[in-house]
């Protein structure tokens, strides 16, 4: 496979193409699940039914599909399958130019559907529970369902997310999610309603009991996480009672410090409003957050991604 040919034809950085191609080098893949079962899985994954008709539309073996694409499933899914374990970020490929169709826009649903069976036998080995193993990987589902709302903005970033949980690296436990790590399991906060006390303590006392069980030989003393959530600003703007202001009191900040590659800014407007390009003005202002953030941008003011702890 000539590399320079090919990222021209995918329309991808050759740079990106040599780092799948080095990282996968001649490892395993694995095989996509036969078509006619695809329904039940892509429901069984939470994936939205708009979606799932492109993805079926988009399938491996249709016009649609090239020898280039060929390649890169292949290589992506051994990328993603030898670091199986793993619990820091990856990213299974390069971007690809999604307005071309279906087989580009949904590329790496692809890579995650031939790795069902690889991380479900990897929870299984582990003890996990079938509920907790298809509730885990639902965010699939969740993830494109973000992104059609989006209008396709949300996906570049989602598609390297979702690696850790078809890695194994990350495990939904009610309210929040959690990811395995080296002394802390980091907290995530998925789109799924309000961050209620009761619900985030029921997560944190599952978790408490689930990584001993299952991951005897990690210990942990800690939570952790990063996120724009922790910004002590939103305290000008919410209540003391509100949810996000009763999270935030969970946590010992650390100092703040800009993180490269991460606008606070940017990731606030992904969040609240799923949009990164529609102008300020023309952006809702029903909710308490939404006129809290708006309020703050269009005073000159920037957010902050703060990380903070707290013991296990």
């Amino acid at each position: 496979m000539d590399l320079e040919e090919t990222a021209t034809l995918l329309g991808v950085p050759f740079e990106e193409l040599h780092r799948v191609h080095d990282l996968a080098g001649d490892r395993p893949s694995a095989p996509l699940p036969a078509k006619a079962g695809a329904p039940a899985l892509l429901d069984r994954l939470g994936v939205p039914a708009e979606d799932a008709a492109e993805i079926l539309a988009g399938w491996p073996g249709t016009p649609l599909w090239t020898p280039e694409l060929d390649w890169l499933l292949d290589r992506s899914t051994a990328l993603v399958r030898a670091d199986l374990g793993g619990t820091d970020w990856l990213s299974p490929g390069p971007e690809l130019p999604r307005e071309r169709g279906p087989a580009w826009r949904h590329f790496y649903v692809y890579v995650y559907l031939a790795l069902v069976d690889v991380v479900r036998g990897y929870h299984r080995d582990h003890g996990v529970s079938d509920e907790v193993s298809w509730t885990t990987l639902a965010d699939l589902g969740r993830n494109l369902a973000v992104d059609r709302r989006m209008r396709g903005e949300g996906w570049p970033v989602m598609q390297s997310w979702l690696t850790l949980h078809w890695r194994g690296g990350v495990y939904e436990l009610g309210r929040l999610q959690h990811q395995r790590g080296d002394s802390a399991l980091s907290l995530h906060v998925p789109d799924a309603g309000p961050l209620a006390p009761q619900l985030v303590d029921a997560s944190l006392d599952a978790a408490r009991a689930f990584f001993p069980r299952h991951f005897p030989d990690e210990h942990y003393s800690a939570f952790s996480c990063g996120s724009w959530l922790l910004d002590p600003q939103l305290r000008e703007y919410l209540p003391a009672d509100s949810n996000i202001i009763r999270f935030q009191r969970r946590f010992e900040l650390e100092p703040h410090a800009e993180l490269d590659g991460i606008d606070a800014d940017v990731e606030v407007l992904r969040f609240v409003f799923r949009t990164l390009t529609t102008p300020l003005d023309r952006l809702p202002r029903r909710t308490l957050l939404q006129r809290a953030v708006l309020d703050h941008l269009e005073a000159g003011h920037h957010w902050q991604w703060r990380v903070g702890k707290f013991s296990l």
